[in-house]
């Protein structure tokens, strides 16, 4: 109902599937929300006879809800890393979050929870309970996911292989133009400097019986 609609929809026995997608995740989530809160709840279900959102409101059913909007994270942010506080803060994904309360905590262990979709900010759980929500200097007020985040951080890593791949070529070319022609007696024109000095240092033992080209 919904998915069909949307651009790169790729049934199962599509060829290369995974090449026929448009949209990115933030795109698609906010298409299936779309989805649900304008077409789907105010659409007449085939058994019951009435909308979701019709459903919904004449059962009277009201939902149980956390004590706190910290209880509420440790069921909605399901992702949980252990992390070490630090006098500069908690660093996570090479980025650094503060806030003033992690400063009587330094040297301690403690657990963030956080949304992959927005780094900005992280919550921070010491033993089980709910400290306070650190803030990323470098994010505060935009939205980055860790998704785009990882993605920015390996096309850095090809770029720089990729530069130090071409001065690498750069510098043996150097070195291949510049090679000095020794022309060693002994060694020949294709002579490196390490190949004469090694054989000035260790020569060759001469023979006591003289030899001729006749021989």
């Amino acid at each position: 109902m919904c998915l069909s609609a949307l651009p790169g929809y790729a049934p199962p026995g599509t060829p290369e599937r995974a090449g026929q997608a448009r949209l990115t995740l933030p795109e698609l989530d906010a298409a299936i929300g779309r989805f649900l809160t304008g077409d789907y709840h105010h659409r007449v279900h085939s058994e019951t006879g009435q909308t979701p959102a019709e459903r919904w409101s004449a059962g009277g059913f009201l939902p149980r809800m956390p004590d706190s909007l910290e209880q509420l994270d440790l069921l909605l942010l399901t992702v949980a890393q252990p992390r070490k506080i630090h006098p500069d803060g908690v660093h996570f994904q090479g980025l650094r979050y503060l806030d003033l309360v992690l400063a009587a905590y330094v040297g301690e262990q403690v657990t963030i929870r956080y949304d992959p979709r927005d780094l900005a900010e992280i919550r921070i759980f010491h033993a089980e309970k709910f400290l306070c929500r650190a803030i990323c200097p470098e994010l505060a007020g935009t939205t980055i996911a860790l998704k785009d985040l990882t993605a920015a951080r390996n096309a850095r890593r090809r770029e720089l292989r990729q530069g130090i791949r071409e001065r690498s070529k750069v510098v043996d070319q150097l070195l291949a133009v510049h090679q000095p022609d020794y022309n060693h007696p002994l060694l020949g024109p294709a002579a490196t400097a390490t190949q004469v000095a090694d054989l000035d240092q260790n020569p060759a033992p001469k023979h006591a019986l003289k030899l001729y080209r006749e021989d």
